[in-house]
């Protein structure tokens, strides 16, 4: 029997989206976010994260949310891409899924193409689709490069 696939839950808008729980390093809360001059649009700045230097984006702004409400309940997702930290902000994450792979439909061709390829299944979970990130996709974009310049590689040290 297949294990289920544990992913981070996370809300942008009235939508629930999950990446791997692997990909996540850890949730924060939205602290002052320092801004990065000439940055792209996407890119809200740098935090200091314990003597780390992470830069950071809104994944509200990436998913073009119009309406952006700042609120306690909104969270940074802290992830490893390419031995670098990232941070994306959403409007909350807490919860930790377990889906069963029986469960998990594959993206089909309104996800394929280009702009939402970074789409790698939709969960059933409980009544609620839960859309499902690859989060390497996601920042795989020419835009991102930069972001990575600022970002410091991650330790060895865990």
């Amino acid at each position: 029997m297949e294990k289920d696939i544990q992913v981070v839950g996370f809300r942008i808008g009235s939508e629930t989206y999950g990446v791997r729980i692997g990909s996540v390093r850890e949730i924060v809360r939205v602290p002052e976010i320092t801004s990065v001059p000439s940055a792209p649009d996407l890119i809200e700045g740098v935090i200091n994260l314990r003597g780390k230097i992470i830069p950071v984006m809104d994944l509200r702004k990436r998913f073009g949310q119009s309406e952006i409400v700042t609120d306690k309940k909104n969270r940074i997702l802290v992830v490893e891409l390419n031995n670098k930290l990232l941070g994306l902000i959403v409007n909350a994450a807490s919860e930790v899924l377990k889906i069963p792979p029986a469960d998990i439909e594959p993206p089909g061709n309104v996800f394929a193409e280009g702009e939402s390829s970074y789409v790698v299944g939709v969960g059933k979970l409980k009544g609620r689709l839960i859309i499902l990130l690859d989060i390497t996709r996601l920042l795989h974009r020419p835009e991102y490069k930069r972001l990575e310049e600022v970002a410091e590689p991650v330790t060895l040290a865990r």
